[in-house]
């Protein structure tokens, strides 16, 4: 009996031992934990930096207060267009077209002021006979449309109300900067606004030519069109108006029309009727190009002056061919899409102070910008304009006609094979010296003079003289 105590006790004093020396020198305090549980709701991020920062409510963008300013003044935009088409079969046995409106598309459109002043898309709202809009309280309304810019996809349309709506006051769009965060907003389906957030990816993006988007990685599907991209005080800073996808849908980036371009169209559109277009007036030499290697300048910081216009703001204001664009209005330059973007901006005889580097001397010289319609002359739906210096230099024998900037005319393009570079030297026999000989045509008989044309001669991209007759 007393060696089966004993051995209890041995046992029950083996316990306590291990017990205690679990407790003095392998348990951890836990006291610290539970403390840093209480006193954060964040999660704990690893810096990547080796400063230990800690993210705090403080620093977080409040989108909560920018989607509440602006998914009330974001719309649902119906495009509704005629339809002629064979209903019947005996429609089609009388080769009988029968007209009928359905819904052609749809979008989402910004109200930019309290009397109903709506922006968006060109093309959500592009061969539309009837526009309605939607509100985000489901109202619904006809709207007139004020006019277009087809070249930056920017429509303005207007309802009419007795009620001041909700709008969405302008923001700089030449202030954002990458990193920054933005809200899309947009009405897709016709039910509410919806808002999805992301971060500026690039600004200054150009898809396929004279173009300089903001680029986001903000979710915007199809339907999105025309809706707002606005920062973290619910200033519009762009206006969706693309993806780039392979499926039509959201894969990782989106495009905006910056802000400050969109408004100075609304401006133009408001005040003119259409937009005034103003240039610098010179042509700039691409990095990607042989000749920019052979130059040597390929790898620039800036836009290299390839040939000036003398007629335009640059060429009076003394630009030469070779100079670097460095700034406009200490805005860095690094690329054409940005030089472009920030003049299409501006208004007609706007000055933009133009920094350039000139061998190796930084100069200023202010610019007053030039109306582009003083320089080109839109005539049967193409554009013409002077034959640059440089090719003039470079090829003696251009030493007269007319360059094609732009050739939007189905026939010239696909019956004559009229091209963008082209050189028109003699309309019906008459030599054309210069853009004002064209004039003379656009003058006398209006744009149908196509219908007039007898015969027509041009040099092609290799200077091979053609000559057209036309029966």
């Amino acid at each position: 009996m007393k060696k089966i105590l004993t051995l209890v006790c041995v046992s029950a004093l083996g316990g306590l031992l291990t017990l205690g020396g679990y407790k003095l020198f392998v348990e951890k305090d836990d006291t610290q934990i539970a403390n840093t549980e209480t006193t954060t709701q964040l999660p704990v991020y690893v810096p990547t930096s080796t400063s230990n920062a800690l993210l705090t409510n403080t620093e977080r963008p409040d989108l909560i207060t920018a989607a509440n300013k602006t998914i009330d003044a974001v719309v649902h935009v119906k495009n509704t267009q005629i339809n002629k088409r064979p209903q019947t079969w005996g429609d089609i046995f009388s080769n009988r077209q029968v007209e009928r409106k359905q819904l052609a598309g749809a979008g989402s459109g910004v109200i930019i002021s309290p009397d109903g002043h709506i922006i968006t898309n060109n093309h959500v709202i592009k061969g539309a006979v009837e526009i309605s809009i939607t509100l985000n309280d489901n109202k619904t309304y006809m709207a007139e449309l004020v006019g277009t810019d087809a070249k930056n996809d920017i429509a303005l349309l207007k309802i009419d109300t007795e009620d001041e709506l909700p709008f969405v006051t302008f923001g700089d769009s030449d202030a954002t900067q990458i990193g920054e965060w933005v809200l899309a907003v947009g009405n897709p389906f016709n039910l509410t606004s919806t808002v999805t957030a992301g971060i500026i990816s690039a600004k200054s993006r150009d898809l396929s030519g004279g173009q300089s988007f903001i680029q986001t990685d903000a979710a915007v599907n199809p339907g999105n069109s025309g809706g707002a991209l606005v920062n973290v005080n619910g200033e519009l800073v762009g206006i969706n108006t693309a993806i780039s996808s392979q499926t039509g849908s959201y894969v990782g980036y989106s495009f905006a029309v910056p802000s400050n371009i969109a408004r100075k169209i609304v401006e133009d559109i408001m005040e003119f009727g259409d937009v005034q277009d103003v240039i610098l007036g010179i042509s700039a030499l691409r990095r990607e190009t042989k000749e920019a290697k052979e130059l040597g300048v390929d790898e620039i910081q800036g836009v290299y002056v390839s040939d000036v216009d003398e007629k335009a703001g640059a060429g009076i204001a003394g630009i030469k061919s070779g100079d670097i664009i460095k700034k406009l209005d200490n805005i860095e330059i690094n690329k054409f899409s940005e030089l472009s973007g920030y003049i299409k901006t501006k208004s007609v005889d706007d000055i933009v102070n133009v920094e350039i580097l000139r061998g190796n001397e930084l100069k200023t010289i202010p610019v007053t910008l030039t109306k582009r319609e003083e320089l080109y002359l839109e005539f049967m739906n193409m554009q013409f304009g002077e034959i640059p210096n440089a090719a003039k230099k470079k090829f003696p024998q251009l030493d007269a006609g007319v360059m094609i900037y732009k050739n939007s005319n189905r026939y010239f393009y696909e019956e004559v094979g009229l091209r963008e570079g082209h050189i028109i030297t003699a309309i019906n026999g008459k030599v054309l010296k210069s853009i004002d000989d064209l004039n003379t045509f656009k003058e006398k008989y209006g744009n149908d003079f196509s219908k007039e044309i007898k015969s027509l001669e041009f040099l092609d991209r290799g200077l091979n003289r053609r000559e057209i007759i036309f029966k």
